[in-house]
């Protein structure tokens, strides 16, 4: 069953991150149907953020998708040339966002493995944000695309994930000052083998 906007119109985007894990994400590209569960999130919590793209309300044309209401994509380019997937979520205005950093590959394996170029081991296709942006065929003409339509949505098709099996850990790969560079933001399912790192 797709995800109602509901679901992202809440304003807890922590909580959100962590409910993500177990739930299923797809792209449907020109006809190419992939997609796979969502091992591995992390949190931004719009203006007081020191980590978000938002912080201090700093409005730009990059980001300005952030301050759109929940359950659209926001996609932006890291490094030039990763395309990084994340769900924006609570009201307008709110600019909260959550960054997808791994899923575990499910439908599609075949457009996945085109896209990326690796062909010896899944485990890959989808390890780490640049990756699964490009695995699922996602890029800048995906931004501020509904996730109620058909081209990238999120399904709950019943993958029960305990709280036991959520692990809480920093965000990786900010240089920001204290509490929110070690602020446990980042969720990722235990021991699952397609997460981005340990």
């Amino acid at each position: 069953m797709k995800l109602p906007l509901s679901f992202y119109r809440r304003p807890d985007v922590v909580l959100i991150a962590k409910e993500l894990l177990g739930k299923y994400i797809f792209s449907n590209i020109d006809g190419a149907f992939s997609g796979g569960i969502i091992v591995e999130t992390e949190a931004y919590r719009g203006p007081d953020d020191l980590g978000s793209h938002a912080y201090n309300n700093r409005r730009t044309a990059r980001n300005e998708m952030m301050y759109a209401a929940g359950g659209v994509v926001y996609m932006y380019i890291c490094y030039g040339i990763h395309d990084m997937l994340n769900i924006v979520t609570g009201e307008p205005e709110e600019s909260h966002a959550i960054l997808v950093r791994a899923i575990e590959p499910v439908e599609g394996m075949e457009f996945m493995r085109e896209r990326r170029k690796v062909f010896d081991d899944d485990k890959r296709l989808c390890k780490g944000p640049g990756a699964l942006g490009k695995a699922l065929g996602l890029g800048k003409q995906q931004n501020g695309i509904s996730l109620a339509g058909d081209e990238v949505w999120l399904e709950d098709r019943g993958f029960i994930v305990s709280a036991e099996s959520v692990v809480a850990a920093p965000r990786i790969g900010l240089n920001i000052a204290e509490p929110y560079k070690s602020i446990p933001w980042r969720f990722y399912i235990k021991g699952n083998k397609f997460i981005s790192r340990k």
